[in-house]
């Protein structure tokens, strides 16, 4: 339902099934079910073929509807997009559940390209510009182009959308990068007919998450631990950060943190898991950077806190610190 192993751990405890997992590799082949069936769409969303495969086996498809108001908003940006002729190019991961659907969605109404990052996009600008040729185009883009798309005629009018849980920066800086190439090719008196400038499309809680995180690294830390399913999108942006300044953990429940001598964490560059000893320093105070994707429970976050509490003497009660606060406040 959502990128967090210990949720998905706890709903298939409940005994309820998954599909396919996240990179869509079939658990339950399509005709084992049954109209009587109840099928949950997650918060990702998923695409309109998907759709159309359940209601052919007669699934209510909407009953069970839990897409984010935040993918829908931008599924509709795109649709509107698209009447006014604009092709769409979608910053995300081409592979992630939420930029399949919202590809699927927008191709339905436009041209469609999908950029993972700056890098990308510049070298698509150099396509806009002519500089790289169709065929290439086709090479570079493979699997991330809508059907019947034609680079020599489809990038005369643009606009950005993203798949909701990127950065915020780096999807505006791939906007800026955009409207400056329409600049470049139509004058700046020209290029607003040739550009659409929407607005920032990440939702509320992966929004509020990343400039929370932007605050914390305005802080003193001797290392950071980020809470999150290790597929999750948004939470390994907040790695990324995190890892600017401090030594950082990523980690996806309070188990990970075996004793005060070793943790079992996420290397996400690598893709990996590894078992890191002497992580927490012997030192009087210890300060850690606790933080977590917008996908994770509040209790996990909670149960790593406790978990990490229990490595020293003399702590303060959560109740008698939130009474402290309160008092401040």
């Amino acid at each position: 339902m959502i990128h967090n192993q210990e949720v998905n751990n706890d709903l298939q405890g409940r005994g309820i099934q998954f599909i396919m997992d996240t990179d869509g590799t079939q658990f339950i082949p399509w005709d084992e079910l049954k109209p009587e069936d109840i099928v949950i769409i997650p918060a990702f969303g998923t695409t309109l073929e998907i759709e159309q495969k359940l209601a052919d086996i007669g699934i209510e498809v909407q009953r069970y509807n839990t897409t984010c108001p935040f993918v829908e908003k931008v599924w509709k940006r795109s649709s509107k997009l698209g009447e006014d002729n604009h092709t769409i190019i979608i910053h995300g991961k081409h592979n992630h559940e939420e930029t399949r659907a919202t590809f699927s969605h927008s191709s339905k109404s436009a041209p469609s390209v999908i950029v993972k990052n700056i890098e990308e996009t510049r070298t698509l600008g150099e396509v806009i510009k002519g500089n790289i040729s169709k065929e290439e185009f086709y090479q570079l883009f493979e699997g991330r182009y809508s059907e019947g798309f034609d680079p020599e005629k489809d990038f005369d009018k643009v606009g950005v959308v993203n798949q909701t849980t990127m950065l915020a920066t780096e999807t505006q800086e791939i906007a800026d990068y955009v409207k400056q190439v329409m600049v470049e090719l139509h004058g700046v008196d020209n290029y607003k007919s040739h550009f659409a400038d929407t607005r920032d499309t990440l939702c509320y809680a992966t929004n509020d998450n990343q400039d929370a995180t932007y605050g914390l690294l305005e802080k003193d830390a001797d290392l950071a631990i980020v809470v999150g399913g290790y597929n999750s999108s948004n939470t390994s942006h907040i790695v990324e950060l995190c890892e600017r300044k401090f030594p950082t953990y990523f980690i996806n429940s309070h188990k990970e943190v075996v004793s005060a001598e070793q943790i079992h964490h996420f290397d996400y560059e690598n893709k990996e898991k590894k078992a890191t000893a002497d992580w927490l320093p012997e030192k009087e105070p210890v300060k850690i950077v606790l933080t977590s994707g917008a996908s994770c429970p509040d209790t996990l976050v909670d149960a790593v806190m406790m978990r990490v509490l229990e490595f020293f003497e003399d702590t303060k009660s959560v109740e008698n610190l939130m009474q402290e606060i309160e008092a401040e406040a």
